[in-house]
């Protein structure tokens, strides 16, 4: 059944200076909104056939004359992204330019897309599902290279595939308890012993599916990494190796990093924020400079807080003193490695501690190393042909504690009647993930993290 709606279009290219910008209609009024604002000649109105699925060169004009020259593609339902007729017009991509098409296009008749409208609308008119729709916002927004291959298999149906076998085999798995329920005299219940099995054998598979949930959410949220330290311990000078840029200003000037400066890497697939603060050391704030720096300061100990990894660095020639004694306790038990800095200046280097030295790059590389495998060790970071976010794994961990119940009233020879309950129970929790189940509420909060135009 098509989704029987508005015309609607939007710019669906960032707005901004580029190349090519690209407006979409999509609806039933596609087609001849194009017709009205659309000529093969500059000069004169003059309409071509349009060709489903082919590009067609011509002008936008308005009233006045031509705005742009431009590719239009018509796309006729249901062989389109929202399975409605649907437009989509390339042109020079500069923000007058889209704008102006845009508002002929709604000049015309259409109405303006919400967020995530065109997506809504392939999923309504079954040209994906939901967990499919999903996975086009997780495309979008993939921080990484290893979360946008994963959203990617997640958006050609890898998860969809997967649930809908595991559904499959509960509906089949029902449908045994269900037949000899409702006629006993035909139908043999199934033994407990097969119950038992098939129940715990999806259990397992939705532990399969669950085993890659931190992995998944990590690749979505990321983790914060903080350079903590005195001043002048060369804390910007690494931030700057560790980025291969010149981000943060380096000098021989104590407290030259005044605010929290951040930029994002990829590690292990994970995306970071690496956070360089400011040093860490008392000051009386009697100067206005000083009372800045103690601004920076209080930062510095809120990056400390929140970040997941500390990167604790001290200067080798001083050697650990007070204070930096001082930041370890501040430090605690929260994931840290332990940096010695400036390590071309002194010639015994100790064993205890990674040495490191951003002018010859000595223990950078280990440096890495070392971040990566505390990513990965400390958050159990597994490879995963599809990921999962929290709503989906809400449904599962919903799905494991009705096939446990079942599983229990099995194990315990109760009344099958009973054990379908939670057995039906498990199958519409699955159902919420592709969609099958789905309510408006649902709807609303899944569609409005899209931004328009997708």
């Amino acid at each position: 059944m098509v989704y029987q709606n508005k015309t609607i279009t939007a710019i669906t290219t960032p707005l901004g200076s580029g190349g090519v910008g690209v407006i979409r209609i999509s609806g039933e009024d596609s087609l001849c909104i194009l017709q009205k604002i659309f000529s093969k000649k500059p000069d004169q109105k003059l309409l071509p056939d349009f060709v489903p699925n082919m590009a067609t060169h011509g002008w936008i004009l308005d009233e006045v004359g031509l705005i742009d020259e431009v590719i239009a593609i018509y796309f006729k339902a249901p062989n389109s992204y929202t399975g409605e007729d649907v437009v989509e017009i390339s042109c020079h991509g500069g923000i007058n330019i889209v704008k102006n098409i845009l508002n002929l296009t709604l000049n015309h008749g259409a109405t303006m897309a919400e967020r995530g409208e065109f997506t809504k609308r392939a999923f309504l008119n079954g040209k994906m599902d939901l967990s499919q729709a999903e996975a086009v916002l997780d495309v979008i927004h993939a921080k990484t290279d290893k979360f946008a291959k994963v959203s990617a298999h997640n958006l050609s149906g890898t998860l969809s595939t997967y649930i809908n076998t595991l559904r499959h085999e509960i509906m089949e798995l029902l449908a045994k308890i269900t037949a000899a329920i409702d006629f006993p005299d035909d139908v043999a219940e199934p033994s407990y012993e097969f119950l038992e099995e098939k129940i715990t054998t999806a259990i397992n598979k939705i532990d399969k599916a669950l085993s890659g949930a931190k992995s998944s959410n990590l690749m979505r949220q990321g983790l914060k990494i903080a350079l903590i330290g005195q001043t002048n311990v060369g804390k910007s000078s690494l931030f700057n190796k560790l980025l291969n840029s010149q981000r943060a200003i380096v000098t021989s000037i104590a407290g030259t990093t005044r605010d929290v400066i951040q930029e994002s890497l990829d590690i292990a697939g994970i995306p970071v924020t690496l956070m360089d603060t400011a040093g860490l050391r008392e000051l009386c704030a009697q100067s206005e400079s000083d009372y800045i720096e103690a601004i920076g300061i209080d930062f510095s100990r809120k990056c400390l807080e929140d970040a997941d990894l500390v990167l604790f660095m001290y200067d080798l020639k001083k050697g650990i003193d007070k204070e930096d004694e001082e930041i370890i306790k501040e430090i605690g038990d929260k994931p840290h490695i332990k940096i010695g800095s400036k390590a071309d200046l002194i010639e015994d280097l100790p064993q205890d501690v990674l040495c490191i030295s951003t002018k010859t790059d000595t223990g950078i590389d280990e440096l890495k190393k070392q971040i990566e495998t505390m990513i990965i060790n400390q958050n159990k970071i597994e490879d995963n042909e599809f990921s999962t976010n929290i709503r989906q794994q809400e449904c599962l961990e919903n799905a494991k504690i009705a096939l446990n119940h079942a599983l229990l009233g099995t194990q315990r020879e109760e009344l099958q009647d009973l054990i379908s309950i939670d057995v039906k129970s498990a199958l519409l929790n699955l159902n919420e993930i592709t969609g099958e189940v789905m309510t408006d509420e649902i709807l609303t909060h899944i569609f409005d993290q899209f931004c328009i135009g997708k």
